[in-house]
C-alpha cells in the first residue's frame, strides 16, 4: 500500500490558525472495483485525518480528569474544515484481495498530519511535531 498526499494551507501567523485550502491524495487502491465509492472512501479518510491533524485530541485537567469526554467537547471537523479533495487512484492489484482490491477506507487517514505539517513548514518555516496542531501550539512555536 502506497500513498502520496499533498496539502495547501493558509497560516495566520498572528493567531496560529491553519486552514487547509486544497488537498491531493494519490492512493494505491488495488483494483478500483467501484471508483466513485473508492474516491468517497479517500474523501472520508482525508477528512478524518484533518481532524486528527488539527482538531482532535484529549485534554485533561491537573487532576487527570478528561475534559473532552463527550462530542460536545471533542472537536471534529465540520464541512467547512474540509477543502476540495482531489483523489488520484493508483491501481496496483493485490494478489490476496478479492478481485485485486485493497482496503481503502483507513489508509488515507495516516499521511494527512504529515502533509499538513509539511505544508505549514513550507508556509511559515516552523515544523509542528505534535498533533493536534492547534492554534495555541503553532502560535507558541512561531514566537
Amino acid at each position: 500500500m502506497y500513498a502520496a498526499h499533498l496539502a495547501k494551507v493558509a497560516v495566520d501567523p498572528e493567531t496560529g490558525d491553519v486552514r487547509v485550502l486544497e488537498y491531493v491524495a494519490a492512493q494505491d487502491v488495488g483494483r478500483a472495483i467501484n471508483p466513485p465509492a473508492v474516491e468517497g472512501q479517500i474523501h472520508g479518510g482525508v477528512a478524518q485525518g484533518i481532524g486528527w491533524a488539527l482538531l482532535e485530541g484529549f485534554e485533561y485537567d491537573e487532576n487527570g480528569q478528561n475534559l473532552t469526554a463527550t462530542l460536545m467537547d471533542y472537536a471534529l471537523p465540520h464541512s467547512f474544515d474540509v477543502p476540495n479533495i482531489t483523489p488520484i487512484l493508483v491501481e496496483v492489484p493485490s494478489g490476496v484481495g478479492p478481485y485485486g482490491a485493497k482496503g481503502v477506507g483507513e489508509p488515507p487517514v495516516i499521511p494527512v498530519a504529515g502533509a499538513i505539517a509539511n505544508a505549514i513548514y513550507d508556509a511559515v518555516g516552523v515544523r509542528p511535531s505534535e498533533i493536534p496542531i492547534t492554534p495555541e501550539r503553532l502560535f507558541t512555536a512561531l514566537q
